[in-house]
């Protein structure tokens, strides 16, 4: 029954398929747990499933989200300004924050202490399910303050629907109505990343707390247990200033202190 699932798409769809067998092969393994089956897990491929399948082409590289070159972002976002709509303020905070989609559009209203210029996220909001720290610079400030009297639902950027924060499908019509078919909202993280690697002297790891990326290595995960929130504040304050670069009308390329 099993390879009679996993045949059709196990060469067409060789990620689908994995990920089916993988999950047949943990819903098994745990009824055995529970005692209600018994023997070995049909589902197991070494020297079992590879014996009848055939050997699945290696994975393929990780396809990046197109992303928009940073030398682009300053017009971008000056084009970005000029749109009135929610979409626009929801896209803007995302590029300035290099956060997530979802993350911005389930932002509340609570997590934001512009005192301290600060976003605080909880864990379960978070891919990496950990709290996250975020700094916030003068544009992003200003983008929450002025969104806060208008903040309804719980959500600081309420949809058109009752109890729903703004669509996903607002922020892809935005990008389409500003005829930027090659690039993807995720891709700023990209664009941030890049900026920071090719116009400035901050180290990788600052980028990548920024990003919220979690530490593969457990070593060095161990010995990193500080979010480095101020030094990352520096950091997207000279992102922040970039990305308005064509508002202000100054040139910069930012180097560590």
């Amino acid at each position: 029954m099993i390879v009679r699932i996993l045949q059709p798409i196990w060469t067409k769809k060789a990620e689908t398929a994995r990920r089916v067998r993988g999950r047949i092969k943990a819903i098994l393994d745990a009824e055995t747990m529970l005692g209600h089956r018994v023997g070995s897990n049909p589902a197991r491929y070494v020297d079992h499933l590879q014996l009848v399948l055939p050997r699945s082409k290696k994975r393929s590289q990780v396809n990046h989200h197109p992303a928009l070159p940073w030398e682009d972002l300053p017009a971008f976002i000056h084009e970005l300004e000029q749109r009135p709509r929610r979409a626009a303020r929801v896209l803007d905070l995302l590029i300035l924050t290099a956060t997530r989609t979802n993350e911005v559009r389930f932002a509340r209203p609570e997590e934001f202490d512009l005192a301290a210029r600060t976003w605080s996220m909880p864990g379960d909001r978070t891919k990496s399910g950990r709290p996250l720290r975020i700094p916030l610079c003068d544009r992003a400030v200003e983008i929450v303050r002025s969104a806060l009297p208008k903040a309804k639902y719980g959500y600081l950027f309420p949809g058109c629907k009752e109890g729903r924060p703004l669509s996903n499908m607002a922020i892809l019509m935005l990008l389409k109505r500003m005829s930027r078919h090659g690039i993807t909202v995720h891709g700023f993280r990209s664009t941030f990343r890049d900026w920071v690697a090719e116009c400035t002297d901050y180290p990788d790891s600052l980028a990548e707390e920024a990003l919220a990326h979690v530490i593969v290595s457990q070593t060095v995960a161990a010995y990193r247990r500080r979010d480095q929130l101020e030094r990352r504040r520096l950091m997207m304050e000279d992102w922040g200033r970039y990305c308005g670069e064509k508002r202000e009308g100054t040139a910069m390329m930012a180097s560590a202190a």
